[in-house]
């Protein structure tokens, strides 16, 4: 029996979790011990209640780094931001990560946008795997550049990447372990899994030899949808707060006569909603996805990829309001499917009106989302979740053959 600690270091959003969720359950099942080592203990709380799983925080990086370019040019410059820009300060961060794996004895790491328990990883001779959308999962080579309608001097991108290279390097030299060959490798772990589909990728992969799972889903054991009185149109969203423009959105559903059914942690946790009406009803924890895109005429999100695959596979399409680099790339993707909208990619002020209408009008979004839920009908998330755990159990290594950790 081996012990594999699923950790979630980067990024925000409950799909990092539910992904974790969805690959831990069956290796337990298959008698193996799992933990988690997650960011965010608070809002995941309700998600992992139904699992009987440890779950220890996640050391992360809490300070402000300065003088960095504007605009994230690439993953490297994402990063430098979190910490990666000094050796000595990630080295703090990185021996946190040591500590809790030797602490639990950890014989196999699978990281969610986790590079600090990647690399304390092969600082101690563990096996690694990397999972998760393709954004986090950069491709095995220079890293692709996040803003490619601007023209970003390449000095800039090689210099940022480099740094971040040497900042890892120099960290496994502290502890005589083998150096990444390439920035991107801090983030593919020794074996990257992508958990997802070739038309969400922001990145062109093409003649790579990539492996492609499909999205990782969990079974959330949420609650079922509750939504408002009346006879008006169904929508449900998935939002997190604050942001700016939830306030003229929501009233504009409102002024459509929309049913809408939101899921704002934020809210969930008592803080005051971003607008208050009878046709809005905030749900008090995550609800059921499934259920509530089943009977939704159209879904709002910040463009996680959990949350638009699953919306995808049900074929129902997608007003998306991203919130990072990330959520952007996967809202265009989505966007030039013909599944949706990308309000980003849209001028502003923003007429929310017209697109709240369009959303309610479009048969084509519908026929878009209807289409890509046909080539994958073939799906099965339980069977993903099998699939990708058993190429998982692969990196265990036998007893005799185990590192001692250092």
């Amino acid at each position: 029996m081996a012990h594999i600690v699923f950790c979630w270091e980067l990024g925000a959003g409950l799909g990092h979790a539910g992904r974790l969720k969805a690959l831990a359950q069956p290796l337990r099942a298959r008698g193996h011990m799992v933990s988690f080592v997650l960011r965010d203990l608070v809002h995941t709380r309700r998600l992992l209640e139904d699992v009987d799983i440890p779950v220890y925080q996640a050391p992360l990086w809490l300070h402000r780094v300065e003088g960095l370019p504007p605009g994230e040019a690439s993953l490297a410059d994402i990063l430098l931001a979190c910490g990666w820009l000094d050796a000595d300060a990630m080295s703090g961060l990185v021996d946190g990560w040591r500590h809790l794996l030797r602490a639990l004895r950890a014989d196999v790491v699978v990281g969610d946008y986790a590079p600090g328990a990647l690399l304390a990883a092969r600082s101690l001779g563990i096996a690694s795997s990397a999972v998760g959308a393709g954004f986090q999962i950069p491709p095995a080579g220079p890293l692709p550049p996040l803003r490619d309608w601007e023209a970003i001097p390449q000095a800039r991108m090689h210099a940022t990447e480099a740094r971040v290279l040497a900042t890892a390097n120099a960290v496994l030299a502290r502890h005589g372990a083998a150096p990444y060959a390439r920035a991107a490798d801090l983030l593919r772990g020794d074996m990257p899994l992508l958990c997802t589909w070739p038309e969400l990728d922001p990145w062109d992969r093409a003649g790579t030899d990539e492996r492609w799972f499909g999205s990782t889903i969990a079974d959330t054991g949420a609650g079922t949808p509750a939504w408002p009185e009346g006879a008006g149109t169904r929508v449900f969203a998935y939002l997190r707060g604050p942001h700016p423009e939830h306030g003229a959105m929501f009233e504009a559903l409102v002024r459509a006569g929309c049913r809408t059914l939101c899921y704002l942690p934020e809210v969930a946790a008592g803080a005051a909603p971003p607008y208050a009406h009878p046709l809005i009803a905030w749900a008090a924890g995550p609800v059921a996805l499934r259920d509530a895109l089943r009977e939704s005429a159209f879904a709002i999100c910040h463009a996680g990829e959990s949350t638009v695959s699953q919306a995808l596979l049900a074929g129902v399409p997608l007003l998306m309001l991203p919130r990072t680099a990330e959520s952007f790339l996967t809202a265009r993707r989505v966007r030039r499917l013909g599944a949706g909208i990308n309000v980003n990619e849209m001028a502003r002020p923003l007429d929310w009106n017209a697109v709240v209408g369009r959303m309610l009008e479009g048969s084509d979004f519908r026929v878009a989302a209807q289409a890509f839920a046909r080539r994958h009908a073939d799906f099965d998330a339980r069977r993903q979740a099998e699939t990708t755990a058993g190429v998982l159990e692969g990196l265990i290594r036998p007893l005799a053959a185990a590192p001692v950790p250092r």
